[in-house]
């Protein structure tokens, strides 16, 4: 039996930043971005970088914002 479990993480983005990174402290989470949030440029990068970690990844809230809620799993 396969069971798949779903997250949702509270992810602040700081786009321009100079690399490509998480980080999370205690029970917060930063992604540091290279890419400018222009045309979904740091939405799709930090997309890329949550599914090196896990299968699937989505943006539920805050698509044109800097705090981001995302569905992992």
């Amino acid at each position: 039996m396969e069971v798949n479990y779903q997250m949702l993480l509270k992810i602040k983005v700081k786009p321009n930043s100079g690399k490509s990174e998480i980080h999370t402290e205690k029970e917060k989470i930063t992604a540091y971005l290279k890419s400018t949030p222009e045309n979904g440029k740091a939405n799709r990068e930090l997309l890329k970088l949550l599914l090196k970690k896990y299968s699937t990844a989505k943006i539920v809230k805050g698509l044109n914002s800097k705090n981001k809620t995302v569905l992992v799993q």
